[in-house]
């Protein structure tokens, strides 16, 4: 029998998953989130680890609307941040970013932190960045396609407001985490909810935000997961903090290699806290991707290393060889003597209501 099928279509049919909804994500993430306007430079950035149906579907989302995107594929990096520095095509690659209007980054290994990023948002001051890093078909329906962004982006900006007078906080988990420290008055809250303004943006459902560092005190314990080096940990990573730094690590095999990979760098820098973040988006699950992982509903994550400048504009950031995240899963915080979160569920009565909407009780 001749094939009738429409050109295309054949490999429609084999095995592709999402080909339909991955295509609507991509046309929020450029319409919606970037907010993308007829004749800018779009640049798309990726490595050979990249879902490339993600690249391809942004990429025509972004020719739909006018958009002029051009895509960028390098080899994988061995490392991320700077460490990717040696295996990147420096020059060429900032060229293209210092002339774009918006970058998104889905590099599996990523450029974040890394020299032509540096000199990308240092000297295109009107640049759009958003990271996507490691995103894939799946994540990107759930957690782009999928959310129900402007009550997302209300319940982010009232969980901020929220912490608008407190001084002090602390942070529980299951696993054992109880860490205290106090909050900085001219640090910012960097709320990601779009990447319409010039600057760095993350996928949306993350806060960031940067302590005091010298009072920061306890235990934190990773029992999601830690990029690099790891992904999933297999037993909990148990870090003790005195004063941002980390002063002991304890656990099974998985804290020996993450303490081994910290030694690697011969960098003390690399041993102390960065920032604190919380997971706020719905669709987000515990997957081994740092990306979406940092996002799983009420979790708190921890970064270690390179601390971005946006985050302590009082110091303006801070160098190290690389960063480092690790997540702490079904988090309880207190902001002074008001509970937040309980065991990762939203207790504030500000915020239930808004939390069930998006579908999380």
């Amino acid at each position: 029998m001749a094939n009738i099928l429409p050109p295309g279509l054949p490999s429609l049919l084999s095995g592709t998953t999402y080909d339909f909804e991955l295509y609507k994500a991509a046309r929020i993430l450029v319409e919606e989130l970037l907010k993308l306007k007829s004749g800018e430079v779009f640049v798309i950035t990726a490595d050979t680890e990249s879902d490339l149906k993600v690249v391809s579907a942004t990429a025509a989302a972004a020719f739909a609307v006018g958009a002029k995107p051009m895509v960028i594929i390098t080899p994988s990096p061995l490392g991320v941040g700077k460490a990717a520095d040696p295996m990147l095509p420096i020059k060429a690659l900032a060229a293209a970013l210092k002339e774009a209007d918006a970058w998104v980054e889905f590099n599996n290994q990523w450029l974040l932190y890394s020299t032509p990023w540096e000199i990308a948002m240092k000297e295109n001051k009107k640049l759009r960045y958003l990271c996507l890093v490691g995103m894939h078909a799946d994540m990107m329906v759930r957690c782009i396609g999928r959310v129900n962004f402007p009550v997302l982006r209300e319940f982010m900006e009232k969980f901020v407001e929220l912490h608008k007078n407190t001084k002090h906080m602390k942070v529980t988990t299951p696993a054992g985490t109880n860490v205290e420290f106090d909050l900085h008055p001219g640090r910012p809250f960097i709320c990601h909810t779009r990447a319409d303004t010039p600057g760095s943006h993350m996928l949306p459902g993350q806060i960031s935000f940067a302590p005091i560092y010298e009072s920061i005190n306890g235990i934190i314990v990773f029992d999601g997961s830690i990029y690099p080096p790891l992904g999933l940990v297999k037993t909990p990573v148990k870090l003790h903090i005195k004063e941002g730094r980390v002063v002991k690590i304890e656990g099974g095999a998985d804290a020996a290699q993450f303490e081994a990979w910290l030694k690697s760098f011969n960098d003390p820098n690399m041993f102390m806290l960065a920032h604190m973040s919380y997971g706020l988006n719905p669709g987000a699950r515990l997957t081994g991707n740092i990306v979406e992982d940092e996002r799983v509903w009420g979790c708190t994550e921890w970064g270690l290393g390179y601390v971005n400048p946006y985050l302590t504009p009082d110091i303006g950031g801070r160098k190290a060889a690389s960063h480092t995240d690790g997540i702490c899963l079904n988090s309880s915080v207190w902001l002074d003597d008001v509970q937040l979160l309980d065991k990762g569920k939203v207790v504030h009565p500000e915020l239930k209501e808004l939390a069930k909407k998006l579908g999380k009780e």
